[in-house]
């Protein structure tokens, strides 16, 4: 009787309330979990896929209300996927939001293949980024593709209606011209095309940044590839992306004019990586995972040293990345001008698989002596302050999406896994020029 008691309390203490005194596996699966709802019950209810933001605290409720976040999508597709092989959802549900987000994703807006970054749940009509921001992103669209395109390794050897989707998905990934966003033939690739405004944009797309994956998908596209030169002159700018940034002990060695010293917000190691495996990943500019590990354990001892003095800050409180902030929203990284006092939790729990120690101890320490603060219903809220006092209960699907996908690759593998099983991937990446241990 002792032990079912124990056993009823402790049901309890997990599933009415807060798990109390559970073990860090546990408390790991509790935060991919929760997470994960954020795709899933907090979905856009015509598409399936993921809204832009949720306030859970009812300020600005109607704030893009009905509006699809296309990247945070595919970040949310590989949630899905997660959630699957951890038992959340069945194989059956997790087909039918797949098919759903599909037969959105084939009559919604395209422009030459891409996608809009926003798009309206209730007509499939591109919802403008900005005046001039209403056609294809280009980046937004390789977010969502690569998340897609581990959906399709997943069920392409399933029953007919699972092969049926994989197939496509194929067509979807066929479809996007990247040659188009070359603009004219240039060796770069370009972010947005309008088709109002043109390329008035204007943004080439040069590294280092989050926006590895972009070239990568380029290079592996079927249909409409790019030649190796539009990475090495486009991405690299003949090598000058080679360049080193140190912070006390740590090297980093793709930095560019103008990058934040320090490495930047921390989704740069992140948002790319999520089904790109940066295990063994190398070229001649950089070794990927000692780079993101590097980029990782900078942020981290920018925060353990503090040199702006700020309070909550210390070796279980860290990260720093671009989220909602105290000054609206921001990119927050490791150097005096972009630090503001702001812990963004997305930062150390996606940087899990690179330095697993440190950032359990901040997801142990935010949710032993700080969850009445800032977590709710999906998980830990986007940003918090305690200098500011400043704990508001939003969430942003750019920065959920990341948590489960890389709590998932540090525990199974699953979406690296999924992602460089694509044979046009390891293609792409001979192409370019990379290393890895997925080439076959």
């Amino acid at each position: 009787m002792k032990k079912l008691l124990l056993c009823v309390i402790a049901v309890y203490t997990c599933i009415g309330g807060y798990a109390r005194g559970i073990n860090d596996s546990t408390l790991l699966d509790l935060v991919e979990k929760q997470t994960f709802e954020y795709f899933w019950a907090g979905a856009e209810p015509n598409s399936g896929m993921a809204p832009e933001r949720i306030h859970t605290d009812n300020i600005y409720p109607d704030h893009d209300k009905n509006i699809i976040a296309t990247g945070g999508s595919g970040f949310g597709v590989m949630a899905i996927l997660a959630a699957i092989h951890r038992h959340y959802i069945t194989r059956e549900q997790g087909l039918e939001r797949f098919e759903k987000i599909v037969t959105f994703l084939e009559k919604a807006d395209r422009f030459h293949g891409a996608w809009s970054h926003w798009i309206d749940d209730n007509t499939g009509h591109v919802k403008p980024f900005g005046r001039e921001d209403n056609g294809g992103d280009l980046v937004e669209t390789c977010y969502l593709m690569q998340g897609l395109l581990c959906v399709r390794q997943y069920f392409q050897t399933g029953n007919a209606e699972e092969i049926q989707l994989s197939a496509r998905i194929d067509a979807l990934w066929r479809g996007v011209d990247f040659d188009w966003y070359r603009n004219g033939g240039q060796n770069v690739l370009f972010w947005h095309w309008s088709p109002t405004y043109g390329w008035k944009m204007n943004f080439p797309v040069h590294g280092y940044n989050e926006c590895l994956i972009l070239y990568v998908m380029a290079a592996s596209s079927p249909t409409h590839s790019i030649p190796a030169e539009v990475y090495r002159e486009g991405w690299a700018q003949n090598g000058a992306i080679d360049s080193t940034s140190s912070y006390k002990q740590d090297t980093l060695h793709l930095h560019m004019q103008g990058n934040p010293p320090h490495g930047g917000p921390l989704f740069w190691s992140q948002y790319s990586y999520l089904g790109l495996d940066p295990r063994g990943l190398k070229d001649q500019y950089a070794d990927y995972w000692r780079e993101n590990r590097t980029q990782s354990l900078i942020n981290y001892q920018w925060c353990v040293d503090n040199p702006k003095h700020f309070k909550g800050y210390d070796k279980d409180s860290w990260g720093l990345t671009a989220s909602y902030s105290v000054v609206g929203y921001a990119a927050h990284a490791p150097d005096e001008k972009n630090d503001l006092g702001v812990i963004s939790p997305t930062a150390a729990i996606s940087a899990i698989p690179y330095i697993p120690k440190q950032s359990m101890a901040a997801i142990r320490h935010w949710y032993d002596q700080l969850r009445d603060k800032i977590w709710g219903k999906y998980g830990f809220y986007d940003a918090f302050s305690e200098e500011a006092n400043w704990y508001p209960p939003r969430y942003l699907a750019i920065d959920q999406g990341p948590e489960v996908g890389m709590i998932e690759n540090y525990r199974s593998g699953l979406l690296w896994r999924l992602f460089m099983s694509c044979p046009e991937v390891q293609h792409g990446l001979t192409k370019l020029g990379f290393q890895s241990p997925w080439i076959k």
